[in-house]
This record gives structure tokens, sequence and C-alpha cells, in this order.
């Protein structure tokens, strides 16, 4: 289970980014960061790569199913999370690649999830499960459209969808290898069974065989004990 702290870490930087993008406070050291201001974009990479502050009210691409929808959504994320935790655990012994895309996809998860549970209340601007998700990372990659929407550059992202990206990825490429990998061990297993019970079979019959011949032997011996027996008596 040492890849949960791939998990937590991707959930460390991840949270530590978005409160160096969105700023923070803590009232009771008198500290206060004020971090980048809505819309603000900070070139990079001239055009290409920009740090620009959004925050996303629903799904990926910026899709806002509506507030009706955003507390299922924010429920849905909690209760994924968990099964996505349970899920790591139950595949402990699996190869690595795979339990390596769940931990990427599990930290990304939670990332995501802290801040549409708890960023509401935390900067009082909306009740629990009724956040927002910081995203900052702006890439201009090419002009296409997702929902009826049209973009000219790629939506705005974060660490958290990023990681569930990589984990996916990850997954698709070494799914077909941990397979094939499971179905060898597989055929491999039943051919050691079988034989092995080949084997059994035929130290069985070899025993039997002898056993008979042992029978056979004593049969005789007895028979001819007999013979000898009613030949002196005559």
């Amino acid at each position: 289970m040492r890849v949960i702290y791939i998990t937590l870490a991707i959930v460390i930087i991840d949270q530590i980014s978005k409160l160096l993008v969105k700023g923070f406070a803590i009232p009771f050291l008198n500290f206060n960061y004020d971090g980048m201001y809505y819309g603000q974009s900070i070139p990079i990479i001239g055009d290409f790569f920009r740090l620009t502050y959004i925050e996303n009210p629903g799904m990926a691409f910026g899709f806002d199913p509506g507030e009706n929808f955003k507390l299922a959504i924010s429920l849905f994320s909690l209760i994924a999370s968990i099964g996505l935790a349970f899920y790591l655990y139950l595949i402990r012994e699996k190869s690595f690649s795979l339990r390596l895309s769940i931990a990427f996809i599990l930290g990304g998860a939670i990332g995501n999830l802290i801040d549409r549970t708890f960023y509401g209340v935390l900067f009082g601007y909306a009740p629990l499960f009724y956040g927002k998700v910081v995203d900052f990372f702006d890439f201009d990659f090419f002009n296409f459209t997702i929902f009826g929407v049209s973009y000219d550059r790629w939506p705005i992202f974060n660490i958290a969808d990023a990681s569930v990206t990589i984990g996916v990825i990850i997954l698709i490429l070494f799914y077909k290898n941990e397979d094939k990998e499971e179905s060898e061990k597989i055929e491999s297993e039943k051919k050691i069974d079988s034989e092995s019970e080949t084997s059994e079979n035929f130290i069985s019959n070899e025993s039997s065989q002898a056993e008979l011949e042992n029978i056979s032997k004593d049969s005789d011996e007895q028979n001819n004990y007999g013979e000898d027996t009613s030949s002196k008596s005559s």
C-alpha cells in the first residue's frame, strides 16, 4: 500500500498550488496571502502557457449542470473517492502499474473533492458541498468544441485534473499487459496443476501396479507353500 503516499502527495501539492493561486488567510497568526485576483493571467511561456485563475462551478471543461445538480456531483465525487480507496486496498497484491494508476486517479479525485466540499465554507461564499474548483493551468493547444461550447484554448485545469488524466493513461497503456500477464499466470498455474495431477496419477498407477504384483507374488508363494506342504504330507 505504499502507493497511497503518492495519493497523499498529489492531494497536498494540489491543495498548496490552489491556495497559492487563490490566496488564503490565517486569522490567529494575523497572516494574509492575497494570491491572484480572479481572471488574472500570467504568461509563463509566451501565449502558449499561462497561469490563469478561474473557478470551475461544475464539471470538466467548465460545464455547469446548475445548482440543482451541484450537491449530487459533490456527493458522487465523495462516494467515488471512497470506492477508489477501497479498490486500491483490494488490489494491493496486484501489479505496481495498476496500483499506481488508481493512486493517481484517487489523488486527483480527492483534490477536487476538497474544493467542492469545503472551499465554499472556508472562503465564505457557499454552504458545504457547494464549493467551486480552482483551476489555473492555461495552455493553447488547438481549437475544438465540446458540450456545445467552443474553445480557442485548452480548458483551464489544475494538478488534480492532470493527476486523473495521468492515471487513466497509465491504466490504458498497461491494462492489456496486466491482463495478459494475469492470463499467462492462470495458464501457467493450470499447466502446473495438470502436470502435478498427471504425475500423481502416474505414481498412483505405479503404486497400484506394484501392489498388484506384490499381491500376486504373495499369492504364488502361498500356493507354492501349500503345494510343498501337501507333498511332504504325502
